[in-house]
Formats: structure tokens, C-alpha cells, sequence
């Protein structure tokens, strides 16, 4: 009974036994299945695609650079930043910038100008700007700066190199009519205090005002004689503002010493403009000058400083020696030819 006992208890615990190993090899198995459908259903990883270039992209991508499309020609290539990196100016720093802008702007402007002024025209230029036309010499003379200086000093050379610009390179096409003003001419002047006498004075930069136009200025020295030399010299002899004028070779001087007390207000040559007496002269100067915009005092005829001062502002704007007087030059400037 007991050997029954034991043998029925030995087939449970092997039937039992092999119950419990079919359970763990069915369960690996099932196990084995789930891993390998997954792995069926699961897609192989893609390689990225490169994204189009899109101006708006969000904050986290990073900056992409667009590429050139197959097929596709002429595609400019062009960064895109995202929003979160481009910078927001402050009004400080724009302000900053402007300053900046400005103060380069001003010194490339002193550069030029500087370049400008260093330069001087050459001898025998003369023949060449005869040969332009009228409407290349005013497009040369309109740019500003062209002649602003009529003199320079040449360090190397150790000489004054001037404006040798020929007068009739700077004839204006345009005509001016002479006039006969009402002056009162017979009355001392009080506008301006009258000039003085200086025996051998030279009229100061004259040397360097090449040309037969400006002889007149270069061999000018005021002398003092009596009204008995004066007739005995010179023909015509003139009584304007309080002073004696002589006439002498197309040109109208101060005849130093003919009256006591006599009155000038510029002591120098004034050129005889088609036969008129020195105030009517510079009364079509100051005229002429006031079309211009250059003059903005009276027509009165008196050579006095706002007239130079306009004469030599036209003169440095138009490539003439700066004589802030009343040379041929000039007036064949302003049409008075």
C-alpha cells in the first residue's frame, strides 16, 4: 500500500514538474512573438529631411541655410535667423548710430575738401579749357570747391603756383545791359571812413596775378602830386564822392594830392567799364552782383567793403583771382563785356 502511496505521489510531482516547464516554454515563446511582431510593425528610422527655409520658424530651431533646389537656377542663397536672435535696437543706440554716421560723413566731406584745395592748376591749361564749350565750363564752375583756392604754396618748388585760368574761358553767355544810376556823387560820403595815403604800397597778392588783365594791379603804387600834374599828364581827370579820379589806359585811379581833404574809399585801379565815370561803374558792378545773389547792400557806387567782399565771393565761385575789385575778368564774368 505504502509502494502505491509513493509511486502515485511520484507521477503528480512529475506530472506536475512537466506541466510547470510547458507553462515557462510557452510563455518564452509567446513572449518571443510579441518582440518579433513589434519588430515587423516598427518603421526603420528616416534620415532627416532638410527643411525648407521658412521666415517664420519658431524660436527653438536653430538657423537653417535655404539650399538651391535641383532643377531650379538663379536662387539667390539667403540665412534665415530665428526671431529670438535678432535684435531689437534700443533709441540710444540708433541715436549712436546716426552720430556716428554724421561724424563720418563729415570727415570724408574735410577729406575732400582738403583734396580739393591742394589742388592747383598747372601752366599752359589755357589752350585746353579754350577748347571746352561754354556748358562744360559752367558744369566745372558749379561744382563746389573746384577753384577755391586761386593761390597755393608749393613747399617743394618754394614758389606761389596761382590761378592762370584764362578770362575768356569764364565768359558768361550772358548779357548785361549798362545803366546810368541816380548817385549822388557831388556829397562826401559817411558811409565808410576814407582811405589813406601810403606812398609805395603794392596792392598785397598782386604779384601772383598772372596775365595783361591784372598788369594794372601788379605795377600799382599811389603817388602825390599837385592839380597842376595831374592836368599837365593826364587828360581826364573826374570829381566823384568827394575825390579826383585819373583816366589812364583803360583804367581809373586816384589822383593822390589834386584837392586837399579828398575822399576814397579804395585806393587801386578800377577798370573803365564802357566809358563810364568810377562811381556809375561800380554802381553796374554792384547791380549785376546783386543779380547774382552776391550783393545785398545798396546801389550807391561806392567801392566800399560789403562790394569787395561780394566781388571776391563771386571771383572764388567763378575761378578768378580773388582781387575784390574791379578788373575786365570779372565784368566779362557777369556779362559786363
Amino acid at each position: 500500500m505504502k509502494t502505491f502511496l509513493i509511486l502515485v505521489c511520484s507521477v503528480a510531482l512529475a506530472c506536475s514538474a512537466t506541466a510547470a516547464q510547458k507553462d515557462n516554454k510557452q510563455k518564452k515563446q509567446a513572449q518571443k512573438s510579441r518582440q518579433a511582431q513589434s519588430a515587423q510593425h516598427a518603421r526603420p528610422a528616416a534620415a532627416p529631411k532638410k527643411a525648407a527655409p521658412n521666415r517664420y520658424q519658431p524660436a527653438s530651431r536653430p538657423t537653417t541655410s535655404y539650399q538651391k533646389p535641383k532643377g531650379r537656377q538663379q536662387v539667390n542663397r539667403q540665412v534665415y535667423q530665428p526671431k529670438s536672435k535678432v535684435a531689437k535696437k534700443t533709441p540710444q543706440k540708433v541715436a549712436t548710430q546716426n552720430t556716428q554716421a554724421r561724424q563720418y560723413a563729415a570727415k570724408k566731406t574735410k577729406q575732400n575738401q582738403q583734396v580739393v584745395n591742394r589742388q592747383v592748376n598747372q601752366p599752359g591749361a589755357n589752350a585746353k579749357k579754350a577748347k571746352k564749350s561754354s556748358q562744360e565750363i559752367t558744369a566745372q564752375n558749379a561744382q563746389p570747391g573746384r577753384y577755391a583756392n586761386n593761390a597755393a604754396y608749393s613747399k617743394k618748388g618754394k614758389q606761389w603756383k596761382g590761378n592762370t585760368a584764362s578770362a575768356a574761358a569764364f565768359q558768361s553767355n550772358k548779357k548785361y545791359k549798362a545803366q546810368r544810376f541816380n548817385l549822388a556823387s557831388n556829397t562826401r560820403p559817411t558811409k565808410y571812413n576814407s582811405v589813406r595815403f601810403q606812398q609805395n604800397r603794392r596792392i598785397q597778392g598782386s604779384q601772383y596775378w598772372q596775365g595783361k588783365n591784372y598788369w594794372a594791379f601788379r605795377n600799382y603804387s599811389p603817388v602825390w602830386h599837385d592839380r597842376g600834374w595831374w592836368h599837365n599828364h593826364y587828360n581826364r581827370v573826374v570829381f566823384v564822392y568827394g575825390g579826383w579820379y585819373y583816366w589812364n589806359s583803360g583804367w581809373w585811379y586816384p589822383a593822390w594830392g589834386y584837392a586837399p581833404n579828398s575822399y576814397y574809399a579804395y585806393d587801386g585801379p578800377i577798370y573803365a567799364y564802357n566809358s563810364l565815370p568810377p562811381d556809375q561803374v561800380v554802381a553796374n558792378v554792384q547791380a549785376a552782383l546783386q543779380a547774382e545773389g552776391y550783393y545785398q547792400g545798396d546801389v550807391d557806387g561806392l567801392l566800399g567793403p560789403l562790394t569787395r567782399e561780394a566781388l571776391a565771393g563771386y571771383q572764388r565761385d567763378h575761378g578768378l583771382y580773388e582781387t575784390a575789385a574791379v578788373d575786365q575778368p570779372t565784368l566779362e564774368s557777369l556779362g559786363m563785356s
